[in-house]
């Protein structure tokens, strides 16, 4: 029974520390296939690189919706001609779901050399975002004319 510690990712990682937390809680029960990657490659921008070998773009579906991002692969049936003598390729139907964080949007997805690559931005509103405050010194406020 392995157990992972995702507490050193929660100090750097942007919008995924409930899916960090979630992971944490679910231990061994979470499914393993298929294997992916969650990084981060920019300040507010993160990907997701999950490992679909054989399957095609048509047999692929990305959808979000309300803070979960849901990836399914389904396999098109094989043709009847051709008879699997060792099969070593997964090929199974599969159904991953992510919980991303409020103001993450899925800004693509692409599918290269068996690896499908879904990034994601963070984008925080002008109200959100940090602010400089100006900080004055004696209790007058300098008022600047422009009248000559």
């Amino acid at each position: 029974m392995r157990h992972f510690d995702f507490t050193p990712l929660h100090r750097s990682t942007i919008g995924f520390d409930r899916l960090f937390s979630m992971l944490d809680a679910a231990g061994n029960e979470a499914p393993s296939y298929p294997p992916y990657n969650i990084e981060r490659t920019g300040e507010n921008a993160y990907r997701i690189t999950m490992a679909v070998a054989g399957f095609s773009d048509a047999e692929l579906s990305v959808e979000a919706k309300e803070h979960v991002l849901t990836i399914k692969g389904e396999k098109a049936e094989e043709s009847a001609d051709r008879e699997i003598l060792y099969r070593g390729i997964a090929s199974r139907t599969f159904e991953r779901r992510f919980q991303i964080a409020e103001y993450v949007r899925v800004d693509g997805a692409s599918l290269e050399n068996g690896l499908l690559h879904v990034d994601l931005v963070r984008e925080l509103p002008e109200a959100m975002k940090p602010r400089k405050i100006e900080i004055t010194s004696g209790g007058t406020k300098q008022i600047e004319s422009t009248a000559h």
